[in-house]
């Protein structure tokens, strides 16, 4: 049996699912049919942890042409225990990072859980002044969501400091980081870095489409009966000893519920706000990947501000 030997390890809504769909389409690269195995972050809590022998069938279509195989849980990079149980479980395995604006992220993100049924808060304000109460493991807990720290913005959103984490346990070698807005401005540059990376050739992939835009659901109702069912379907499968990933029927009523429309701007105050709080992470951001992100911020520079 065939284990992943690389790892998109976040973060979430920095364009994860774009770069899955276009390596699984790349006849040399296997990616597991099951985006967010979430198996090696062992120490955020889960409904449902998949099995090793769950995990393992993950990975029985890879064939010999699959030069490079892998899985994607944009958890791993914000846990403490997942990129260590990688290592000692799958040494010398890659990691792919994938980073954006936090500012932005914790706004996407907010709406992404919130759609999926995870985020009992719709209001983001409101949402973003919880974080310190979910950061310590409280504010949240039902069938949707387990572990509250996922809800915690401001600690999830904070790359530079996970990005220092994942540079302290494992050589920089083995780790390609990617900027969004490098990804936006010329996907096909940041693909061909990325084959590089994993040492398969180029496939002439001159398409790139998005995947996981803003979108709203058609009914928030019938989004939580989904949910319920895609979770209900993993779980029978892997009692059966089958790879637990959702049927057609699931995913084909999961993408007609979600429409995409344009994501509504941050108030002013609330970004200001978001922008002090993460000034002095961004700038740590900055340092680790010789890169200068002033531009993230609506004035334009980048100083050590203040947490808030």
């Amino acid at each position: 049996m065939r284990l992943p030997n690389f790892f998109i390890i976040g973060a979430p809504k920095c364009g994860t699912t774009s770069l899955v769909n276009w390596l699984s389409e790349h006849p040399n690269v296997y990616m597991s049919p099951l985006k967010e195995p979430r198996y090696f972050d062992r120490d955020l809590k889960i409904h449902a942890r998949i099995s090793k022998e769950a995990y393992m069938a993950l990975f029985k279509g890879a064939r010999e042409q699959h030069l490079a195989i892998g899985e994607a849980t944009v958890w791993y990079l914000y846990s403490r225990e997942a990129v260590p149980n990688i290592e000692r479980e799958i040494p010398g395995a890659r990691y792919i990072v994938l980073v954006r604006n936090p500012v932005d992220m914790a706004y996407a993100l907010h709406e992404q859980l919130s759609l999926n049924g995870a985020e009992p808060i719709r209001d983001f304000a409101k949402a973003w002044e919880m974080s310190p109460i979910r950061g310590r493991g409280r504010g949240v807990h039902g069938v949707f969501l387990s572990e509250p720290r996922l809800l915690d913005y401001q600690s999830v959103c904070r790359l530079g400091d996970q990005i220092e984490r994942l540079f302290s346990l494992v050589p920089r070698e083995r780790i390609l980081v990617l900027v969004l807005d490098d990804i936006r401005d010329n996907p096909r540059r940041e693909y061909l870095k990325v084959l590089e990376f994993l040492g398969v050739p180029d496939d002439g992939r001159e398409n790139f489409p998005v995947q996981n835009p803003a979108k709203q659901v058609r009914s928030y109702v019938l989004q939580k009966i989904i949910t319920l069912g895609m979770k209900g379907e993993r779980v029978v499968k892997e009692r059966l000893g089958l790879a637990p990933v959702n049927s057609t029927f699931f995913k084909t009523l999961n993408t007609w519920n979600k429409v995409a429309r344009p994501r509504p701007p941050l108030p002013a105050e609330l970004r200001a706000q978001m922008e002090a709080y993460f000034a002095p992470d961004v700038l740590k951001l900055s340092r680790l990947l010789g890169r200068d992100f002033s531009h993230w911020f609506r004035t334009g520079s980048l100083d050590e501000g203040k947490e808030v």
